[in-house]
């Protein structure tokens, strides 16, 4: 019998997946049975348990691939040159968030895969690493806003990364229950808190 090729395996893997977000984000994690992702993907329950074993799996599958988008898209905003004000930055990441929020949008498992963590042992050790791989971009772009410039010489880049990466799930809480802000908002409040400055110019050495 001729192998199955990877290409094939992934278009299968992502099938699921596309399946069990469109579950998740019309019923929510606890409402949503495998039998409903079963049903949904047009796969036998074989077929589903071969790449994922639970529903535990699935969300965290489903979280890391929409974080891992998140990330790509801040790493490549914040060595863009110029280097974006905090305003700029959180504005691209807010309308991120808007784009897929919808009503099958990934962002939405987001909470529920935080509201998880709080129980399930697998599922902390996991939202625990995406945070700190998140705040880790914050950390480097802090420590870019530095070198900038834009942050007192003393400053601890640790902290100003720990307080900025606040801004972005407070906005997204905030976008799917209440139904706003919308990302300019949010620049336009950022941009008042941390108003951008021209960095001052250091003395020259002689």
């Amino acid at each position: 019998m001729p192998r199955v090729s990877d290409e094939h395996l992934e278009r299968r893997r992502q099938q699921i997946l596309d399946a069990a977000q469109l579950c998740f984000a019309r019923k929510g994690f606890h409402e949503t049975s495998m039998q409903d992702v079963f049903a949904e993907s047009g796969l036998s329950a074989g077929a589903v348990y071969r790449y994922f074993k639970s529903k535990n799996e699935l969300i965290m599958a489903l979280t890391t691939q929409t974080m891992v988008d998140v990330r790509a898209a801040m790493s490549e905003v914040i060595h863009g040159d110029p280097l974006p004000t905090p305003a700029e930055l959180v504005r691209t990441l807010a309308e991120r968030i808007v784009a897929q929020s919808g009503p099958a949008g990934p962002i939405r498992l987001a909470p529920q895969v935080w509201a998880l963590a709080l129980v399930h042992p697998e599922a902390s050790e996991y939202v625990k690493d995406a945070i700190r791989a998140m705040r880790e971009l914050w950390h480097e772009y802090a420590q870019l806003m530095h070198d900038a410039g834009w942050l007192p010489a003393d400053a601890d880049t640790h902290a100003v990364a720990t307080a900025m990466i606040c801004y972005v799930p407070g906005f997204m809480l905030q976008h799917l229950i209440i139904g706003d802000p919308d990302p300019e908002t949010l620049a336009r409040g950022i941009a008042t808190l941390l108003p951008y400055r021209e960095p001052v110019a250091q003395p020259a050495t002689t």
